[in-house]
């Protein structure tokens, strides 16, 4: 292609977009299409053939995790703020609480193959600033008042997820997305999981079991595995295996020995995404037995045996 028809191919797709956005059906929902995946074909040159029959087995895709995310606005305040150019945030999807006019639409904002600007300082296991290698998911969701604000996590006032289509929806393009890139179940995250003390979205009212046990998405422990290390081998207050055992999972925390702010924030989004029962960042029993059962499932750590 030179230069003109890739000018004139340019000019035209930026006239139809500005026109209309493209929709594109997926089931039974609408998703509004502002980009596109298609890859830019090579420039013809005269200065070299190019071979594409080598092929490296060496590689994976870019998209290796996914970031669930609330809004903390509503949806005509998501849309205008990931539309304006001076706002340092974006997602690429963002999935609002209810259907208009009794349709169900689901906004793609960024392409998949570009990065959108959704996880801010971030790290799982032993990558960090993950916007490089994720696909952001927005959910509408208020979070909590902003009265609330100042207030421990466990008296703030969170906001249900109580639109059982939207979870539907969410379940539908979480199960698109992992399939087309392969993403582990463990690396299904929240924005509390690979920021934590800084972010606190999706919050401890998301229903990451319900998604589990429903629709066979994310990570969750086995009851029968969490029994038998509360029953058999509970933890006895070890600070420094904890933080080991957190940063075998993936989370960021230095191991020091000391129940510092950084562990505690670490343990509250422990808490919040597996134990919502309890997120004051106070590790007990039940944490560290969800922890342990999480490890032996997803981290092939092998069971301790039980002592005589």
């Amino acid at each position: 292609m030179n230069k003109k028809i890739f000018a004139l191919a340019t000019l035209l797709v930026s006239s139809l977009f500005l026109t209309a956005c493209k929709n594109e059906k997926i089931t039974n929902i609408t998703y509004v299409n502002q980009g596109s995946d298609t890859q830019p074909e090579y420039i013809e040159s005269t200065l070299y053939d190019l071979d594409e029959e080598n092929t490296s087995p060496n590689q994976d895709n870019r998209q290796m995790f996914l970031i669930l995310h609330y809004t903390a606005v509503s949806k005509d305040e998501t849309l205008a703020l990931f539309k304006d150019p001076n706002f340092p945030a974006s997602s690429h999807y963002f999935v609002p609480e209810l259907p208009t006019n009794g349709k169900f639409t689901v906004y793609r904002l960024v392409p998949d193959d570009k990065r959108a600007w959704h996880a801010g300082a971030s790290s799982w296991q032993t990558n960090s600033s993950l916007n490089a290698s994720s696909i952001g998911i927005e959910i509408e969701n208020l979070g909590f008042p902003a009265d609330d604000e100042q207030l421990p996590l466990m008296q703030r006032r969170w906001y249900p997820f109580s639109s059982k289509q939207q979870i539907e929806v969410l379940a539908d393009i979480i199960l698109k997305i992992t399939k087309k890139y392969e993403i582990r179940p463990d690396r299904i995250l929240g924005h509390s999981d690979i920021s934590p003390g800084r972010k606190f979205d999706p919050g401890p009212l998301f229903p990451w079991k319900r998604l589990y046990e429903d629709y066979n998405i994310g990570a969750w422990y086995d009851n029968d595995t969490v029994n038998y290390y509360r029953t058999y081998h509970p933890w006895k207050n070890d600070i420094a295996s904890l933080q080991s055992k957190l940063a075998l999972y993936g989370y960021n925390v230095p191991v020091t020995g000391q129940y510092d702010q950084v562990t505690q924030n670490v343990v509250s989004a422990f808490q919040m995404h597996f134990y919502p029962e309890k997120y004051d960042g106070m590790a007990d029993i039940e944490t560290v037995a969800r922890l342990d059962a999480l490890l032996e499932k997803y981290r092939n750590v092998a069971r301790p045996a039980i002592s005589p």
